[in-house]
């Protein structure tokens, strides 16, 4: 009886995780994501990303949903087979089905420029830490000293 319980237990175990291992159509924390995918860059060079940084139009570069920033993934075009590696390092894209937005330098890899929009598959290389920097506010302190705030007697 215990044997037959470890095999079923084992079973469900091997089943269950190769059901949810990247399937088409699989959560953003899957290995693997197919769906369309789009690029940026032109009035987007030079401005902020969501992760802080400055967005750079000919650098490898995505944006991605929920994917934490700094992973790296592989993009392919599965019009042409050709692939990229790219760094995530923003949010998007906001438009229903598509799972990715790259650079203008990725696009120009993935050949991908003219079409604007292309069906693709990601592949998770290595999952980010998920740290941005953060824009640095300036505090004013207003310190109450004498000769600021007069005391009234």
């Amino acid at each position: 009886m215990g044997r037959l319980l470890v095999i079923v237990v084992f079973a469900s175990l091997v089943l269950g995780g190769a059901a949810c291992s990247g399937a088409a159509g699989a959560g953003s924390n899957a290995r693997v994501q197919r769906g369309k995918a789009s690029w940026y860059g032109g009035k987007w060079h030079g401005r902020k990303t969501a992760s802080g940084e400055r967005f750079n139009k000919r650098a490898l570069t995505a944006a991605h949903r929920k994917l934490p920033f700094g992973t790296i993934v592989v993009v392919t075009n599965l019009s042409n087979g050709r692939s990229v590696k790219v760094r995530i390092n923003d949010r998007g894209p906001f438009i229903r089905g598509r799972i990715i937005d790259v650079s203008e330098a990725a696009a120009r890899r993935l050949k991908m420029r003219g079409a604007g929009v292309v069906r693709c598959k990601l592949r998770v290389i290595k999952y980010g830490k998920g740290k941005y920097k953060r824009a640095r506010r300036r505090r004013h302190r207003y310190r109450s000293s004498p000769s600021v705030n007069p005391t009234v007697k």
